[in-house]
């Protein structure tokens, strides 16, 4: 187990970099806790595997260091820095059984035969493989050999970190949450350094202590789930965690409030002069449909998704979505939004602004 730093990190895949736009990860300084399960979310092209390849050795920076434990290896090969890392399609010896296939990463470091004989048949047990291990994997499914490869890089508990990129891919989504679920028990009872990324929020939601919010190559925040939902520090990470994301609404702030096209917006806290593209964010979540009150809107259509119902309106050409409890009625004369102040956050172009006690 290790912790992982990231020292003035930034890469570029251009011989010879200009500017900040022209590297595919922008420059990073964090610590990441020993022991701790991190997903890295976004989408695709924002520099989560290049990030991931830097860590495990398999891409070299364009700048800065890599530290595990305050140890410097950056230059270190991939083989040294005792990781295990499991990629988002299968990699397995096809001429070998499952059993052969768990077993190598033990035998490869001379582990003890009846050491390696427990692991191998924790980690069938694990993968729900039990029953196949002494099959060929030429011929298993794509999602059976990707079972192999978590279990391959899940068998040693003497790893450094466990590095996961997109693993569940091809596997059916049933038994996605199952293996979820047994990476979450895995890291509960070894506490490894686990990195998982993903462009799923579910299944980064779901499976990390923090989740890394990565747009544009750069980290946006570093977070539980309930501070991404709650205070999320860019809007991206607004529009990216919940569905539907957060509501994104041009205005001008003044004070505690925030005025849109003539309506204005009670805030909860109170805001100083603010520049750039201002904009206040609000979840679905907390927002209400009345008919007085609030700001004006059209419903365009109303979905029923069984736990609730999802409105889809429009203010004066900016979507707004609304999410109002199962039975809760919408009459046709309910036109106005009102959201609740406490919950609205303000954005200048596009990071979060703290407020003061209005």
């Amino acid at each position: 187990m290790a912790k992982i730093t990231l020292d003035n990190l930034a890469h570029s895949y251009l011989p010879n970099p200009q500017s900040e736009a022209d590297f595919a990860l922008k420059e990073l300084n964090h610590d990441w806790a020993d022991g701790e399960a991190y997903a890295l979310l976004g989408a695709s092209g924002c520099g989560k595997s290049t990030l991931l390849n830097i860590i495990s050795g398999l891409l070299h920076p364009s700048q800065g260091r890599i530290l595990f434990n305050d140890v410097d290896v950056t230059n270190a090969a991939t083989a040294d820095r005792n990781i295990a890392q499991v990629f988002q399609f299968p990699v397995v010896y096809d001429t070998m059984t499952v059993r052969d296939n768990l077993a190598f990463p033990l035998r490869n470091r001379g582990n003890d035969a009846a050491y390696v004989a427990q692991r191998v048949q924790a980690i069938a047990r694990m993968i729900g493989m039990e029953d196949e291990l002494d099959r060929k994997a030429r011929g298993l499914t794509a999602d059976a050999k990707q079972k192999i490869s978590l279990g391959r890089g899940m068998v040693r508990e003497d790893v450094n970190a466990l590095l996961f990129d997109e693993p569940l891919t091809v596997i059916d989504p049933h038994m996605k949450w199952e293996l979820r679920t047994q990476l979450k028990s895995l890291h509960h009872e070894f506490g490894h350094t686990m990195i998982y990324v993903t462009h799923d929020q579910t299944e980064a939601l779901t499976f990390a202590d923090k989740v890394v919010v990565m747009h544009d190559g750069r980290v946006v925040q570093i977070g539980t789930p309930q501070d991404l939902f709650e205070t999320p520090e860019h809007t991206f990470v607004g529009y990216f965690i919940g569905s539907p994301g957060m509501n994104v609404i041009p205005a001008r702030v003044e004070g505690d409030k925030a005025y849109i096209d003539g309506s204005y917006v009670q805030l909860g806290q109170g805001y100083g002069p603010l520049s750039g593209k201002v904009e206040i964010g609000v979840r679905p979540e907390f927002a209400r449909l009345s008919a007085t009150g609030g700001l004006p809107v059209k419903i365009r259509r109303v979905e029923d998704v069984g736990r609730h119902k999802i409105v889809r309106a429009e203010f004066f050409g900016t979507e707004i979505n609304i999410i109002a409890p199962e039975g809760a009625p919408i009459g046709a004369d309910m036109t106005r939004v009102s959201f609740d102040p406490s919950r609205v956050n303000v954005y200048a172009d596009d990071w979060r602004v703290q407020g003061e006690a209005a």
